[in-house]
């Protein structure tokens, strides 16, 4: 067999091997953002207030462990940043600036890598972050950089319930109410989506709450 032979037999055989351990490396990828998906959607949603700071902090060091074990890929990352911000927001205070930049980190890394995974969720959850965080000195916190990240992500998911939300509250927070409105009905209308009830069913309790207070 000559060296070419040889070299095209070891690639198929290569390939051979690979090809099921990628499938399972990409099987066990979303087996775990499932499980980290519904785990946050329960501390967030179903779990009382005064346990949600600790039941994060857990949460983010197994995301974090799944990042470590996927290198490379976007959504796990997608998914540390949002723990990670979750826990920032039970935390509170200037004690949770420190965990909103390491949040504002995975959003960027996984921008780098692919910003349309998992919706454009990067894009969202990003764009959050800069009107929720105080400005400079304290913070990174900015309006039009907001605004632009989560038009962004919107452009990748415009029946979105995450992506039409945030925009409405965003649009609310800077006095945009009739606007607003328009984008947080959009939000009550978006598609369930499959393994997310928990989620979709506390994120449209806040869309509610919000239409509320903008009509009165």
């Amino acid at each position: 067999m000559n060296k070419f032979k040889a070299a095209l037999l070891s690639t198929a055989l290569l390939g051979a091997w690979l090809g099921p351990l990628q499938t399972a490396l990409a099987g066990a990828l979303e087996d775990g953002i499932i499980e980290i998906q519904q785990d946050w959607a329960v501390i967030r949603y179903q779990t009382p207030a005064a346990e949600r700071e600790r039941r994060f902090e857990a949460l983010a060091a197994k995301a974090h462990k799944l990042s470590e074990t996927h290198p490379g890929r976007s959504e796990p990352l997608v998914w540390e940043g949002i723990v990670v911000s979750s826990w920032a927001g039970e935390k509170g205070g200037l004690g949770a600036l420190g965990l909103v930049k390491q949040a504002k980190t995975l959003y960027e890394h996984a921008i780098k890598i692919d910003g349309q995974a998992l919706d454009g969720s990067a894009y969202n959850s990003l764009g959050v972050l800069y009107y929720k965080v105080p400005g400079w000195p304290l913070g990174f916190g900015d309006k039009d950089k907001a605004r632009e990240l989560l038009q962004r992500a919107l452009q990748i998911n415009p029946k979105g319930i995450d992506a039409n939300y945030f925009y409405g509250e965003f649009l609310l927070e800077n006095k945009q109410t009739a606007e607003a409105v328009s984008y947080l009905e959009r939000a009550m209308a978006a598609p369930a989506r499959p393994g997310r009830q928990v989620a979709d069913t506390g994120r449209r309790e806040e869309a509610r709450a919000l239409l509320e207070k903008a009509r009165h």
